[in-house]
């Protein structure tokens, strides 16, 4: 039950507790959610403007769609006009045509626009939001759980010697000097105060506390009963 606790614990533990990391990393959170936001923000920028193109093509297509309509009912109505009526209706007709030709090319216009404003957002959100996505994301994923193995290790004897194990791989060896007079040594020997130091700087590479410090067990000599002597 204590092991699942301390997974647990590990988990929720999103941001670190010496307060420098705190504030390193959520400074790095507050900018990549910033960061997002004003990609988002530019993206419905481009949309709105890319659609207003097609308002020009909704105009011509209303505008020559009417004049359509319109020369195609005059060539109709003059077509009964007796003598003139077929030689004035076959111009209008192909007026009416062309006009209408205008307008489906308006409305191919706002087609494309209304394709384009969704097509080059989505474009230009596909770079930062895969970074986000597949770059951050997965790091502060595995350092939330580094975190929470940290945790975890921390509350056992045996964890704390794997700690003091990181540290003597990934430290520097002046910082390791600092934690014992002859650190190796005393990792090998299990010295509760070597390895309690060297937990402590690994912990804190991670932004976490040190350890609560672990009581000395000392091995006293068996007491002699002077009348069972002889």
């Amino acid at each position: 039950m204590g092991r699942w606790s301390g997974i647990v614990a590990g988990v929720l533990k999103i941001y670190p507790e010496r307060p420098a990391a705190v504030l390193r990393q959520v400074a790095g959170d507050l900018v990549t959610v910033v960061w997002v936001y004003l990609w988002i923000r530019a993206a419905v920028w481009l949309h709105g403007l890319v659609d207003m193109l097609a308002t020009p093509g909704a105009q011509l297509e209303r505008l020559a769609g009417s004049l359509a309509v319109n020369l195609d009912a005059a060539g109709k109505a003059i077509g009964h006009v007796p003598l003139i009526g077929g030689d004035v209706t076959a111009p209008l007709t192909r007026a009416a045509g062309t006009a209408q030709s205008i307008a489906e090319a308006g409305r191919q216009q706002q087609q494309w626009a209304h394709d384009a404003a969704y097509t080059l957002p989505t474009l230009l959100l596909v770079v930062p939001l895969g970074l986000v996505l597949f770059v951050w994301l997965p790091l502060r994923i595995r350092r939330i759980r580094r975190t929470a193995a940290s945790v975890e290790m921390r509350g056992s004897d045996a964890g704390l010697d794997l700690l003091a194990l990181r540290a003597l791989a990934r430290q520097s060896v002046t910082r390791l000097a600092r934690t014992h007079p002859d650190v190796a040594a005393g990792w090998r020997l299990g010295d509760p105060a070597a390895i309690e130091g060297l937990a402590a700087l690994e912990l804190r590479r991670v932004g976490l506390r040190p350890p609560t410090p672990r009581p000395i067990a000392y091995d006293l000599p068996t007491p002699v009963d002077p009348w069972s002597a002889g």
